[in-house]
């Protein structure tokens, strides 16, 4: 897949095939646009480009907003695309002056006269432009005009997917990982650097990595317990994963992000890993004592490892 961040690095891009969106978790419903990119530009021996933008419009447009967490980092994003079989995509750096053109503009002056797009698919409820005044029935009007055709994604096609990127996060905060897998169709990841700790799981026989992630507007699921796998140095290795406060055996009041890897006794400090969660297994509590503590650990062990083995 190749990527561009300008136009003036976009030399030629043979009859292009043409979506727009954030599209953050690249979900099912994202997944059906770009399956049917891909197909209509093989049509017309073309190729399928996605408009996106960074950072996300609402960055942007509500800059004292600092609610908004992401499903993906861009890394994330870019690579989950270029494994759909997406040619071509767009970043295009999201600003207010470019928030105010209007739908007329865009279309003439990016897809048109820089891009010569012929076909541009779009979902039937997808709007742009200040105001948001580009719309499907816009389209297809301005479409005769500069020569390029408008294919719908119908709604009974994405009202049945019924998912959206909203729903995928509430799911995520709500520490419903099965229900946001679905959605997304691969398992919710984040990325992070081991980083150094205070070692108390060693003391009692559950040693963890300590995650620091690698972008602060990353999405963290709700606290608790966790079924995962984590890519340590290209191997996928299982594990159970808490996020929270550790309440039994300190009193500090950060939350972390800690792993303990079956069956694993390397030292990964600085190492960068990611992490699948597959499952969330139970809430986080405080135990009385570490006796307690340990006891409930390998109850949890014991469990989390049926359950990857009936998901992977």
């Amino acid at each position: 897949m190749k990527i561009f961040n300008d136009f003036n690095s976009i030399l030629s891009i043979p009859n292009p095939v043409l979506t727009i969106g954030t599209f953050d978790g690249v979900h099912i419903g994202h997944q059906k646009i770009i399956e049917q990119l891909n197909k209509e530009a093989k049509k017309i021996n073309g190729e399928s480009v996605l408009f996106t933008f960074y950072p996300h419009p609402r960055m942007v447009l509500n800059p004292t907003d600092h609610g908004l967490k992401l499903i993906q980092t861009q890394e994330e994003k870019l690579d989950k695309l270029s494994k759909m079989g997406l040619q071509n995509c767009i970043v295009y750096p999201f600003t207010h002056d470019f928030s105010q053109l209007t739908a007329l503009e865009f279309v003439r002056d990016f897809l048109v006269k820089q891009l010569k797009v012929k076909k541009l698919v779009i979902g039937y409820d997808h709007q742009f432009g200040k105001n948001r005044e580009g719309s499907l029935a816009y389209l297809k009007t301005v479409s005769k005009k500069f020569d390029f055709e408008v294919i719908e994604i119908p709604a009974q096609e994405i009202d049945a997917v019924n998912v959206s990127s909203t729903k995928i996060r509430e799911a995520i905060l709500k520490g419903d990982i099965l229900l946001a897998n679905e959605f997304l169709r691969i398992p919710f990841q984040i990325i992070g650097t081991v980083v150094d700790g205070k070692k108390l799981g060693r003391t009692i026989g559950y040693p963890t990595a300590n995650i620091e992630l690698n972008s602060d507007l990353k999405l963290v699921p709700a606290k608790g317990v966790y079924a995962v796998r984590i890519n340590v140095k290209g191997i996928w290795r299982k594990g159970m994963l808490n996020i929270g406060f550790k309440p039994t055996i300190s009193k500090e009041n950060n939350q972390t992000i800690e792993v303990n890897i079956f069956d694993f006794t390397e030292d990964i400090y600085g190492e960068k890993v990611i992490v699948q969660f597959l499952s969330k297994w139970r809430e986080e509590q405080k135990f009385d004592g570490i006796e307690a503590l340990k006891i409930q650990l390998k109850k949890d062990e014991e469990t989390i490892r049926s359950i990857i083995d009936s998901i992977i």
